[in-house]
């Protein structure tokens, strides 16, 4: 995925949401690969840290935005807020 690094830069923030390929395709930027092969969401800081590079932004920063869409587009509510829809 080369390709997608510069792709990626085309994504409107409040419209990118990042995930893992569960249950496959472990993330290439992992040192140590599980032994089984098989991705999890636990894996997901690999992915959001080589999207941050991409967009030369802080992981902190991409991921409070992305998490922010993913609950707008999911409609899962603010959890500090205790409501939920």
């Amino acid at each position: 995925g080369t390709h997608l690094r510069e792709l990626v830069k085309e994504i409107r923030l409040d419209r990118l949401m990042i995930e893992t390929d569960a249950p496959f395709l472990v993330p290439r930027t992992m040192p140590m690969k599980p032994k089984d092969g098989r991705n999890e969401p636990a894996f997901l800081p690999y992915v959001l840290q080589a999207v941050a590079d991409c967009l030369a932004k802080p992981p902190a920063e991409l991921a409070e935005v992305t998490t922010k869409t993913a609950r707008e587009f999911f409609r899962l509510g603010n959890p500090s807020s205790g409501r939920h829809p």
